[in-house]
């Protein structure tokens, strides 16, 4: 299918071939028949793209900070490596549109195939041919609401949150500040709802579009004096500022033209430096409109489908955008007017030109259309990048890989193409987008949307899965059923029931090899650290820190079922490097965490494993520190030895009054590439697996246990019967 692109790096507004996405569980795939352009949100996104590094430095130093304290932490390649990565991820631009369901995900209700809907979200209601979107961002259509009229539902859904902000009533007298394409919706809803409406703008042609939709409208000339006259010398009732502009002016009149205790919400976005002068004296209510609507922002509303109580929450986003699409039903609402341009998709970069003001050609409302598409079918195809080779050699890997975000592309992908016995053959997400990017950069033969096209691939030997935690667990089960090698980026599995499920499966199936990205055993300053004290004639006393930083509640990474929380989640890797220290997994686990308070979800926590030899190690895994401190420290203790790893990046060794000093100063290595290395030097020599199967299962078992024990408060045997 064809998407439009934006190049963060390059600045380019490109059209792009990518596979057509599979919907998720809880969302449906739409084909979409048109989708508007925002003047606003994407000439923002796209004029910074546009910028020299330079000027992207200049207009966010906060990023620019970040840079820097990432440099300091981790080595200046590493963050270059990083930044530039970042910055040449593909932009999936549009958040409004409009077209008919062909697919549901898995528990998808409320919908059906053939429905013509509504479609909204950033990441979701893109410009492409095919769009997933979530149940709660769907609106159903009217049969007289066409598609380009419907593409306007989720910018009309922000004029209605600010309007239902402003609390106005029938018969009241508002004044809309700023009549571009959302002033003017606000304006039709005003007037629908029966309010009296004043319009301001700098541009007399917009003035003029205002007065045919039924407002009192002035140029900002006049704003103030007309005003009065409109209100009867007692100021509006409230104001809606729907300008688009880094000046204080709309907040500066708006406090002029209001009355007495009057509602001022910006929904635009303008300069906020309120006068304090007018403001107190009047006593006005200032209110920064938060897009569509309650449920903005919320995962568990955008994304799982979790709807407000309607007795609680009567006008969420979803109940926004129905009631805009409801009154262009009735006729209350015309947009069809309002529609200056139309592009089809393939000519999408113009509309670019157009909004930017390349073209100095005056404009409203910018559509994107799309041809009728043949019958969908629901396998997506492969999409070919490269020529493949004559013939897979029995000496290489070739590889399928299942997951392209920004792990994938940042860090995993770029270490193992350096491989030479590594052949790229196919890759696959969920988008389609970020595995048409990822097939591009790292030389894939293929890239799909479809994670069978990879798994019965006869082609590929070995998959790494690079996806979510929940998905781990089935996707080992499908590649080695299927006679491939395994790579699977930690966790194992998230549940006792996975863990031996796939226990079962990697048991009937002994010919593949399967390993976890615990990568930081295979770090070379890890793999020194463990000779410094392989000699060692008693049990060693560890203690691994890390300041792991924190993550909002709503971050998926605490969903026990999707991430499996932080422990289980990411607390898996520290406890494995204990395991590599000693030798063998832990046998028991005491824990503590501080409480949660409403902020952290038990990841303030100090773990401490036992090891049948007589070893300890700590883990003190730490949410409430600053990100700018070095987030990693290794501190072993053992015969008369101290080795002290900071930060993958240092590796400090004492013995007998000698101090021996290791650095990597430009580049922090924690053992990406060398996992791989020893991986696929297993798979072609027949070889044992990088990690033993024993350390495997019973380090995931122990972050089980490690959960068990914070809850309970009690200590917990590690089962290891593996």
């Amino acid at each position: 299918m064809k998407q439009l692109l934006q190049n963060l790096r390059t600045g380019e507004t490109s059209i792009a071939e990518v596979p057509t996405p599979t919907p998720k569980p809880g969302t449906a795939l739409v084909r979409t028949a048109a989708s508007l352009v925002s003047a606003g949100t994407e000439r923002m996104l796209v004029e910074f793209a546009e910028k020299s590094l330079v000027g992207k430095a200049r207009s966010r130093p906060d990023l620019v900070r970040q840079v820097v304290d990432k440099a300091r932490r981790e080595g200046l390649l590493t963050t270059v490596d990083a930044a530039f990565n970042r910055l040449d991820q593909p932009m999936p631009l549009g958040y409004s549109s409009a077209g008919t369901i062909v697919a549901l995900g898995k528990g998808f209700q409320g919908f059906k195939v053939g429905d013509r809907v509504a479609c909204a979200g950033g990441g979701y209601a893109v410009h492409a041919e095919y769009a997933v979107v979530p149940k709660n961002l769907l609106a159903h259509l009217p049969t007289n609401v066409n598609f380009e009229s419907a593409a306007f539902a989720t910018l009309g859904a922000i004029a209605m949150h600010g309007f239902r902000l402003a609390r106005l009533q029938v018969g009241d007298r508002v004044a809309v500040i700023g009549l571009g394409l959302l002033g003017l919706l606000t304006v039709g809803i005003a007037h629908a709802a029966g309010c009296h409406v004043f319009g301001v703008d700098i541009d007399p042609e917009r003035v003029e579009l205002a007065r045919s939709a039924g407002a009192e409208a002035v140029t900002r000339d006049q704003a103030e004096e007309a005003s009065l006259s409109f209100s009867r010398g007692h100021g509006v009732d409230s104001v809606l500022i729907c300008a688009d502009t880094s000046s204080d002016d709309p907040v500066n009149l708006a406090g002029a033209i209001a009355r007495d205790k009057a509602n001022i919400v910006a929904v635009g976005a303008v300069g906020l430096n309120i006068p304090r002068r007018e403001y107190f004296q009047k006593e006005l209510n200032f209110i920064n409109s938060r897009s569509y609507g309650p449920g903005r922002y919320d995962p568990d509303y955008e994304e799982n489908g979790q709807d407000y109580p309607i007795g609680y929450v009567r006008w969420t986003e979803g109940r926004n955008i129905e009631s805009i699409v409801d009154l262009m039903g009735t006729g209350r609402l015309d947009v069809a007017s309002l529609i200056t341009h139309r592009f089809p998709i393939e000519q999408a970069p113009q509309a670019y030109q157009l909004i930017t003001g390349k073209t100095e050609e005056t404009f409203l409302g910018v559509l994107l259309t799309y041809p009728e598409s043949a019958e969908y079918e629901s396998r997506s195809v492969k999409i070919p990048l490269s020529v493949p080779s004559p013939a897979h050699r029995a000496s290489h890997i070739a590889l399928g890989v299942l997951g392209a975000g920004n792990f994938a592309t940042a860090v995993m992908l770029p270490a193992v193409s350096k491989i030479p016995e590594v052949e790229m053959v196919g890759i696959v997400s969920g988008s389609g987008l970020s595995a048409q990017h990822a097939g591009k950069k790292f030389s894939f033969l293929y890239v799909a949307s479809d994670s069978t096209q990879i798994v019965e691939d006869p082609d590929i030997n070995t998959l790494a899965i690079l996806t979510r935690h929940n998905l781990h667990a089935d996707q080992i089960v499908a590649a080695l059923e299927a006679g491939k090698h395994v790579f699977v980026e930690k966790p194992l599995a998230v549940s006792r029931e996975q863990l031996a499920i796939v226990k079962e499966k990697l048991s009937a199936n002994s010919s593949q090899l399967l390993t976890v990205g615990f990568n930081r055993r295979f770090a070379p300053l890890a793999l020194k650290m463990k000779a410094f004290i392989a000699k060692r004639k008693e049990p060693l006393v560890a203690h691994f820190r890390v300041n792991a930083g924190f993550i909002p509640l709503t971050h998926w990474l605490h969903d026990p079922t999707e991430g499996g929380g932080r422990i289980i989640g990411e607390g898996c890797h520290f406890v494995d490097f204990l395991a590599f220290l000693v030798g063998e997994s832990p046998s028991s686990v005491t824990a503590q965490a501080t409480p949660d308070a409403g902020r952290y979800r038990e990841d303030n926590a100090v773990l401490t494993f036992s090891f049948s030899d007589g070893s300890l190690g700590a883990i003190t895994y730490l949410a409430n520190g600053d990100k700018s401190f070095p987030k990693e420290r290794v501190e072993v203790f053992a015969g008369g030895r101290v080795a002290v790893l900071d930060d993958f990046r240092t590796l400090e060794m004492v013995h007998d009054g000698q101090r021996q000093l290791e650095r990597s100063r430009l580049r922090q290595d924690k053992g990406h590439r060398a996992v791989w290395e020893v991986f696929a030097n297993a798979i072609i020599t027949g070889g044992p697996p990088p990690i033993p199967y024993n350390q495997l299962f019973g380090v995931t078992e122990a972050t089980f246990a490690a959960v068990e024990a914070l809850r309970s408060g009690e200590k917990v045997i590690i089962s290891n019967e593996n």
